[in-house]
């Protein structure tokens, strides 16, 4: 099995970055005819990137070139954040990308936010990757395959020659069991447990965070159970959703989603120490079973658990290149995350999909 990465930076968004990333991991691999190409680039070639695909292409002299843009990317060598890059993965003898068929289990799929439905995530496969965006979250959005853009702004892909091993980590610290949501108006919940949501998620807090005159909005947020909530935070059925306002006067605390009454909700901060502790489990998880090395992988963290998050250091990555100091790896910070939980692809936020892909 083939397989291998380039990274390449610049000063302007120009075709010749991508054409330099196929050709150094086309070096690497020591391949002449790649069998499927995954290119990464940043946002700056969003409004305008198939002269970057055409010309990854021809490095490769491959027609399957699938990806997006993005505010940021990597690989095993390194992360880009705010410059114009671009990032490639290709696959040589043995392996091969190609577009996923009815009948196809496992889909690396990539997406622009407005092509993301409940009906297209409820089809048949399971599905991981992540939503293309930037930094602005105003798009636009750019979804490649077959080295034209996708029409339908979605790409769900193979690699036909390896089987894959898909888990994520959420990276918080629940700060609360769930409880049960007794008054609730649209998106302000107003009592759970019997008690204040703003006292009960005050009560949570860490004592320097509750002590001061605001609440960290930005940090913490509201898991909602799926499904009965004893042992949902351990397996994971739970949705994370932002916290819009706190209500002094109300007591109450404002949602960014709906809250029914009788859910079940918890409380919980985004917390670097508690995100990288859970890199290392999710590693120790799926390295449990199998004893041989991956040949090669792909990971997909919210761009809000980047190098920023971690005070300048991706400790996501620096995690697996630690664990797999030889395993090519690719991948991007999106909008969102996919993944397969609780038996039902779901749209994640603040998590790292990770993949590992072994020899078949």
């Amino acid at each position: 099995m083939k397989v291998a990465t380039g990274l390449a930076r610049g000063i302007v968004a120009t075709p010749d970055l991508a054409a330099e990333a196929v050709r150094t991991a086309m070096d690497r691999a020591e391949i002449d005819i790649a069998r499927g190409v995954l290119l990464f680039l940043s946002s700056d070639f969003a409004s305008h990137p198939q002269p970057a695909i055409t010309a990854a292409s021809r490095a490769a002299n491959c027609l399957q070139v699938a990806g997006c843009t993005s505010v940021g990317l990597f690989t095993e060598e390194d992360w880009l954040l705010d410059a114009p890059a671009a990032a490639a993965m290709v696959f040589g003898d043995g392996l091969e990308l190609r577009p996923a068929g009815p009948e196809d289990d496992w889909r690396l799929t990539m997406a622009a936010p407005n092509a993301v439905d409940t009906s297209w995530l409820k089809r048949p496969g399971r599905r991981y990757g992540a939503v293309s965006g930037d930094a602005s979250g105003q798009g636009p959005y750019t979804v490649w395959q077959g080295s034209r853009l996708a029409a339908g702004r979605r790409s769900e892909l193979v690699v036909d020659g390896s089987h894959c091993r898909v888990d994520l980590s959420r990276g918080i610290q629940p700060l609360s069991e769930p409880r049960e949501v007794d008054r609730v108006s649209s998106h302000d919940v107003q009592s759970l447990g019997g008690q204040a949501a703003l006292d009960s998620l005050a009560r949570g807090l860490p004592l320097d965070a509750s002590d001061s005159r605001q609440f960290p909005l930005h940090l913490v947020m509201a898991g909602i159970v799926r499904g009965d909530p004893e042992n949902a935070l351990a397996e994971g059925r739970y949705n994370l959703v932002p916290i819009l306002s706190t209500n002094t006067g109300a007591r109450s605390v404002t949602l960014s989603a709906r809250v029914q009454p009788h859910d079940h909700l918890f409380w919980a901060i985004r917390q670097p120490l508690a995100a990288e502790r859970d890199m290392r489990l999710l590693l120790d998880r799926m390295t449990f079973e199998e004893l041989r090395a991956p040949s090669f992988g792909l990971c997909f963290p919210c761009m809000s658990r980047g190098a920023y998050f971690y005070g300048g250091v991706d400790r996501d990555l620096d995690a697996i290149t630690r664990r797999f100091p030889d395993m090519p790896l690719i991948g991007f910070y999106g909008n969102g995350e996919f993944a397969n939980l609780d038996g039902a692809n779901q749209l994640l936020q603040y998590s790292t999909v990770l993949s590992l892909h072994y020899d078949v």
